[in-house]
């Protein structure tokens, strides 16, 4: 009764914001439609760079939950025998953002992309054992094809911050999912069918991936992992949507000769912290405390297109928890080793990595898998890398990124700042 309570509150909450939203775009979309002076009597417009019209929408996603990553850690400490299974999980979310005039050059070189801000409630099946968590993010998405002229493909990713999880006591395990934390990391993808139905409504209908996790901030952290389905609905202000192909994305005719294939450089610093299970000669232990993380980038990128760019990183990382077996303090528990501390060389992992970037107006969505070839030999590995940049002037930008190893093993986070040289942005 206490979690429907929390929902009815939440949702009553959430219509009141939603007709607060739907009164300020109703005065932009009017005040955006109303006739400019005549030469008589001239007046400042708005640069045409800066005009944008709003949009709500509304959806539902729900989704089945696959299995999350498992740690002999959990495995010897919880009572799985007793644990809920939780498979299921339903989203609702509403979202309020704008897309570009496509008299703007963001219109023009981005055709049709929109971004915004979102809160969704998600409910799980077994909310007693994991709580009903409230999603606050960031959103981006845009059509990749038009297949008729009111029918296109499209993608969109969210992401943002996780509230009011029933973090795991480390003795029962309540469910299948396992998070250590009241706070978690959210992630989604989303890529379907775009159907505008008429000038101001439009209809999207695909298929939906999700990750929820801490970052390895807290233990435990296996990470809540989703599939599933996404049916919304969008409502446009401003002018009469035009449908946009994708031709100006991949055929770079927004570029001058001189600018195509250019070389610009990203320089990233970023830092973290983290938790340490210490896996020994006997058994794991949950180190206390947390460590820093501190890390350097360097990429040289290719501009393909005005929205892809590609290239090689040189990658530097510094990990306190690291290399740490070869330095305990003989004698101590094995529930509670101590260690000496390690010199600092011998926390450096050094690697390079192969880098994709999805470049959008304000953010960009950058992937990288690469290689340690120098570093400690837990660290030897392959590793995994996702990062949004959001550009906050020219040249700068803020980076927030999450690293896994070998494709499996949650490693930290990468928060921080870079800079582009020589960029087009």
């Amino acid at each position: 009764m206490v979690t429907l309570r929390k929902s009815v509150k939440f949702a009553l909450v959430m219509k009141r914001l939603y007709l607060i939203v739907i009164s300020l775009c109703t005065l932009l979309s009017a005040r955006a439609s109303e006739p400019t002076q005549t030469i008589e009597e001239p007046v400042e417009t708005q640069p045409a760079s800066r005009r944008i019209y709003p949009l709500l929408g509304v959806d539902f996603r729900p989704s089945y939950i696959f299995s999350s990553y498992r740690d002999d850690y959990l495995e010897d400490r919880l009572d799985m025998d007793n644990a809920t299974s939780t498979h299921l999980n339903s989203a609702i979310n509403l979202k309020a953002g704008f897309r570009f005039s496509p008299d703007s050059p963001q219109g023009k070189f981005f055709p049709g992309v929109w971004q915004g801000i979102g809160a969704g409630l998600n409910l799980f099946n077994h909310p007693k054992g994991i709580g009903t968590p409230v999603t606050l993010y960031v959103f981006q998405g845009a059509p990749v094809w038009d297949i008729t002229p009111r029918l296109s493909l499209f993608y969109e990713w969210n992401f943002g911050a996780s509230f009011g999880w029933k973090p795991s006591d480390g003795l029962m395990g309540q469910s299948n999912l396992i998070v250590g934390s009241k706070v978690n990391a959210y992630i989604n993808l989303g890529a379907g069918l775009l159907w505008h139905i008429d000038r101001r409504w439009s209809l999207t209908a695909g298929i939906d991936l999700t990750h929820f996790s801490n970052g390895n901030t807290s233990f435990p952290n296996p990470g809540v992992n989703s599939a599933g389905l996404r049916i919304g609905v969008t409502r446009s202000f401003g002018p009469d949507y035009n449908s946009a192909t994708v031709a100006p994305y991949i055929g770079g005719r927004d570029l001058t000769p001189q600018q195509r294939h250019k070389i610009s450089y990203d320089l990233t610093l970023y830092g973290a912290w983290r938790k340490r299970v210490y896996r020994g000669d006997d058994h794991p232990a949950l180190l206390r405390g947390h460590f820093p993380v501190a890390g350097l980038n360097f990429a040289p990128m290719w501009e393909v297109a005005r929205i892809f760019r590609t290239g090689i990183s040189a990658d530097f990382q510094w990990d306190q928890s690291t290399d740490l077996k070869h330095h305990r303090v003989e004698g101590t528990p094995d529930d509670n080793p101590l260690f000496y501390r390690p010199p600092f060389f011998s926390q450096v992992s050094a690697g390079l990595s192969a880098r994709a970037e999805l470049v959008m107006p304000i953010f960009s969505v950058n992937l990288g898998i690469g290689y340690n070839f120098i570093s400690p030999s837990e660290s030897r590995a392959s590793y995994e890398m996702a990062n949004l940049k959001v550009h906050l002037i020219k040249g700068l930008y803020l980076n927030v990124g999450y690293q896994l190893l070998n494709f499996s093993r949650q490693n930290n986070l990468m928060l921080g700042l870079g800079y582009t040289f020589h960029g087009n942005r």
